[in-house]
C-alpha cells in the first residue's frame, strides 16, 4: 500500500531534521567525519532524526535515491561555510527526490499538497546560511574561475558591464576561440557558461559537469569529476 502525503511528508521532516543538525548543531563532528582521504562519502538522514556519514549503498539499483556523492573531496578546498552551503543544495535535493519517490503513486493534487507542505518550511540551504551568515562579498576577491557572461579573464576581472557586453564577447572569443571542453570536446562559445578546473587547467561546460554559474559562485576551488576521482583513489 502506497503512503500517503501526511506519511511522506512526516519521513521528509525526520530526514530534514537529522541532515539539519548535521550542518549546524552538530557541525564539528560532521566536518571532522568527512575526511578528503577517505572514500566517496554521502550524508545521509534517517526517519528516526538522526543522520549518517557513509558510503552509498552497494544494492544498484539502490532502494532509495541516493545523496550526492563524494562530498568529502572538496572540504578543504573551499572556505568552510561555503562547503556546507553546497552539502546543504546537495541535501535539499537528496530530500525532494526521496519525497517524491514514495510519493510516485500520488495524484496531481496530491504531488502538489506534498510540495506545498515541503515548500513551507525553510530549505537547508536557507536554515545554513542563516546559521552561517553571507558576509558581503561585493568587494571580496574570487579565486575560482567559473566562465559565462560573467566569464572572468585570466587577471581574474569580472565581465559584468552591460556596456562592455559585445565588447567582452568578442574578446573571450578570440581568446578562447579554441579552447575545447575537457568533457564533451565542444568549443567555446561566449554565450554559455564554462568553468575551469583549478587542479588540472581543462575547461568545461558547466552543463557537462553539472555545475552553474549559482554553484560556481560559492566555491573558493573548482575541482573536475576526473580530479576529484584520482583524489579518491589509494
Amino acid at each position: 500500500m502506497g503512503r500517503t502525503v501526511e506519511e511522506i511528508f512526516k519521513d521528509f521532516s525526520a530526514r530534514r531534521s537529522g541532515i539539519l543538525r548535521a550542518l549546524t548543531y552538530d557541525v564539528d563532528e560532521f566536518y571532522g567525519l568527512c575526511d578528503p582521504e577517505k572514500e566517496n562519502l554521502c550524508l545521509y538522514g534517517h526517519q528516526n532524526e538522526t543522520w549518517e556519514v557513509n558510503i552509498p549503498a552497494e544494492e544498484v539499483p539502490p532502494e532509495l535515491p541516493e545523496p550526492v556523492l563524494g562530498i568529502n573531496f572538496a572540504r578543504d578546498g573551499m572556505n568552510r561555510r561555503d562547503w556546507l552551503s553546497l552539502v546543504a543544495i546537495h541535501s535539499d535535493c537528496w530530500l525532494l527526490s526521496v519525497a517524491f519517490y514514495f510519493g510516485a503513486h500520488l495524484t496531481q493534487n496530491d504531488r502538489r499538497h506534498l510540495f506545498n507542505l515541503i515548500n513551507d518550511l525553510p530549505t537547508i540551504f536557507e536554515a545554513v546560511l542563516e546559521k552561517n551568515p553571507v558576509k558581503d562579498k561585493s568587494n571580496a576577491d574570487s579565486g575560482n574561475k567559473s566562465r559565462g557572461s560573467t566569464k572572468r579573464t585570466s587577471e581574474g576581472q569580472a565581465k559584468n558591464s552591460s556596456k562592455l557586453a559585445n565588447k567582452s564577447r568578442e574578446k573571450d572569443e578570440e581568446e578562447h576561440g579554441e579552447t575545447l571542453c575537457g568533457s564533451c570536446g565542444g568549443n567555446y562559445n561566449a554565450d554559455e557558461f564554462w568553468i575551469g578546473c583549478d587542479v588540472c587547467e581543462r575547461w568545461f561546460h558547466g552543463k557537462c559537469v553539472k555545475m552553474t554559474p549559482a554553484k560556481a559562485e560559492i566555491i573558493q576551488q573548482y575541482k573536475c569529476p576526473s580530479c576529484c576521482l584520482k583524489r579518491g583513489r589509494p
